[in-house]
């Protein structure tokens, strides 16, 4: 069984084969009729174009779904923090959260300022157990006492022992059946993998941290690892030093995607450095009379970002980077887009950072 999808006729790629966004554009000759039936569309944009399918299946899951943008843009304004507090409501005392780990996250600070805000002390009412040999027994003498008395338990790695999550999986079992408390809660995190039962994915929550595809997102992805409130706090000049250090942060994050093209070797960057460096950013600024370039440029392209490089050629391509973003002409509307063609229809400014 086949799709037919359009005439039977070949046709050369045109321009719009090498456009920015060929998702977006228009087939050649009978081949626009496509634009009707946008899954179709996406069978040619899979042949043609590849690296763009992440692209074109989040406008197509976005204009298919009813409110579908709600899908996939639904960490365009919270960071993973807020997603999981957010998730929270969702969860009870037979709904686990699963966290499929990667690069980069940090799951468990995230369930430690939940367990925070919900009042859970860490060791009292709270467990944070890491599986490995031994840990199993462990695991299951906590889950019997959290499930009566209302705890909560966050296990970690669990992909380490797939056998022992069979049991583990019996034993939610018993506790749906069972009196359990209404404040007990089951966190799980684990490493992709093939051996986890279906049981237990099914009956969970799943959450994931992958880094989003394109600039736009990756940018958004930054700027939200922050609170509206903290960024209200800080003075303008570091609010704009702090947009600047967040694009250059997406920038860095989305050049890995092409290879040895974009790195030499391939590093990982993650949300950890963005946040290390807005905490240097601000204690040098509190007590700088003028933006120390220099000195934020050093931090960040020697020792926050560079500490990962380990190629001559990386850390030069760093700090080619930070010598463009992290100038004057930032605090005044610069353009973010180096390089532009005079009447270019593209455009990205950095925003005013007075208030």
């Amino acid at each position: 069984m086949g799709f037919d999808v359009g005439p039977s006729c070949c046709f050369h790629p045109s321009p719009r084969y090498n456009h920015v966004t060929p998702e977006t554009e228009k087939l050649p000759l009978e081949w626009r009729e496509l634009d009707k039936r946008p899954f179709l569309k996406l069978l040619v944009v899979r042949c043609l174009r590849p690296d763009r399918m992440p692209i074109a299946l989040s406008t197509f899951v976005a204009n298919a779904l009813p409110s579908g943008s709600k899908f996939t843009e639904c960490d365009a304004a919270l960071n993973s923090f807020q997603i999981l507090d957010d998730t929270f409501g969702d969860t009870g005392p037979n709904t686990p959260i699963y966290f499929v780990l990667s690069p980069g996250s940090d799951i468990v600070s995230d369930v430690d300022r939940l367990a925070l805000k919900y009042r859970m002390e860490k060791g009292t009412s709270y467990h944070n157990i890491s599986l490995g040999q031994g840990q199993d027994v462990v695991a299951m003498e906590t889950l019997r006492t959290a499930a009566q008395v209302g705890h909560w338990v966050l296990l970690n790695n669990v992909h380490l022992m797939p056998r022992w999550l069979i049991e583990l999986e019996k034993l939610l079992d018993e506790f749906a059946l069972g009196d359990t408390h209404v404040d007990f809660r089951l966190f799980l995190s684990s490493d992709p993998a093939t051996g986890i039962p279906v049981g237990l994915l099914s009956r969970s929550i799943k959450l994931t941290n992958e880094p989003p595809s394109g600039l736009k997102a990756n940018l958004k992805r930054a700027f939200c690892a922050f609170s509206a409130e903290e960024v209200e706090e800080m003075d303008s000049r570091t609010r704009g030093v702090l947009f600047g250090l967040c694009h250059f942060h997406a920038l860095m994050l989305e050049r890995k995607k092409f290879g040895p093209k974009g790195f030499n070797m391939m590093y990982p960057f993650s949300g950890g450095d963005l946040l290390a460096s807005a905490i240097v950013l601000r204690n040098y600024m509190e007590s700088a009379a003028a933006t120390p370039w220099k000195d934020l440029r050093y931090l960040f392209g020697e020792i926050m970002y560079g500490g990962h490089i380990v190629n001559d050629f990386d850390r030069e391509l760093c700090n080619t980077y930070l010598e463009y973003f992290l100038k004057d002409e930032l605090l005044d509307e610069m353009e973010m887009f180096p390089f532009l063609a005079d009447g270019s229809k593209y455009s990205f400014k950095a925003p005013t950072p007075t208030r």
